[in-house]
């Protein structure tokens, strides 16, 4: 009866002990009224006819036992918690500043870098429903695609729709930081994060990527870099009259520069050289920030005191409707 119930005021369980001591005082105080009586003999005494009301003469003190138990378990406050409420006190902001320059369009990757950095960006997006994240893309300069929202349905169709050439090209690495960062530094969130994907070094832009970091480390936001592309040379599709061709290009990952954006803010620099190692990275985030904030639990409680003191209510009106009805004279 009482499974995922609990009670919010249980000492009032104590109460219970006053149930079987009115019930021995009843007992006693049947006693002393009813006396004794000596005779001789029983000749000349009518023999009683069976009666249901000798029977029911003690209802009035069960049906009073049963509303005081009643009212007991409601004064406790039972509440349901069969339903839990998972939240975060402050939750964690994330801006994702993905490069879309033409070199993304590198195919080390499948199907290509930028489209592999989507995909891969949008499960991470699913896994983490309770936290508000945006998108911020960069070439040669950046803007906010999508600002910080708890709405993931509207953040991944937005994602979805990034692709090569909204923007002049190039990669100004240090405004698409500033531009990720400028989205965080109003935030109140415990956590702020900036995940900041390039497959290039900084060759566009006013911000330098070092001075973005400063700025960021400020504002107490954590940037995690990801240099992507694999080492050597990647395959790039170029139009020609002929078609589509494939010509080898170098990959240009500034290593070194990504390292120290990391360090400043307290991130961490990795490296992606395929779609699997690029998902491993994501995964790794993901774990080193839900180690970085509480969770905390709710019970999600529905009070349900009032059906026992509706019940109360109703044995205590059966015993006066009886009483002064049907077993009139017979309750005691």
């Amino acid at each position: 009866m009482f499974s995922g119930i609990e009670f919010a005021h249980a000492g009032f369980f104590w109460l219970l002990l006053i149930v079987p001591l009115t019930i021995a005082w009843y007992i006693w105080r049947q006693q002393i009224l009813q006396g004794s009586l000596s005779v001789s003999a029983v000749k000349g005494f009518s023999i009683p006819t069976k009666s249901l009301m000798p029977r029911l003469r003690h209802l009035g003190i069960v049906l009073r036992s049963l509303a005081l138990v009643a009212l007991i378990i409601a004064l406790a406050r039972p509440q349901s918690s069969l339903s839990w409420q998972n939240t975060t006190t402050e939750g964690i902001d994330i801006i994702i500043a993905s490069d879309i320059s033409g070199s993304m369009l590198a195919e080390d990757f499948q199907p290509n870098r930028l489209e592999a950095g989507k995909n891969i960006a949008i499960d991470f997006i699913k896994n983490r429903p309770d936290d508000r994240i945006g998108l911020v893309i960069f070439s040669g300069e950046s803007f906010t695609q999508c600002p910080l929202t708890i709405d993931h349905d509207v953040l991944i169709n937005l994602f979805k729709d990034v692709k090569n050439g909204m923007i002049d090209d190039g990669t100004a690495i240090g405004m698409g930081l500033a531009t990720a960062v400028n989205r965080l530094k109003e935030s109140d969130a415990k956590s702020k994060v900036v995940i900041l994907l390039t497959d290039g070094s900084n060759n566009m832009g006013s911000i330098p990527p070092v001075t973005a970091a400063e700025i960021a480390k400020q504002f107490n936001v954590r940037v995690y870099t990801v240099g992507i592309g694999t080492h050597g040379y990647a395959p790039y599709p170029v139009q020609t009259p002929m078609g589509i061709q494939y010509q080898r290009i170098p990959v240009d990952v500034d290593e070194g520069t990504l390292t120290k954006i990391a360090n400043i803010t307290g991130g961490k620099y990795f490296r992606a050289t395929d779609n699997e190692t690029l998902k491993n990275i994501y995964d790794q985030i993901d774990k080193l920030e839900k180690a970085k904030i509480d969770v905390t639990q709710y019970h999600k409680k529905t009070e349900m005191f009032l059906p026992f003191a509706l019940i109360a209510l109703l044995f205590l009106s059966l015993e006066f409707i009886l009483k002064n009805t049907l077993l009139k004279g017979a309750l005691t």
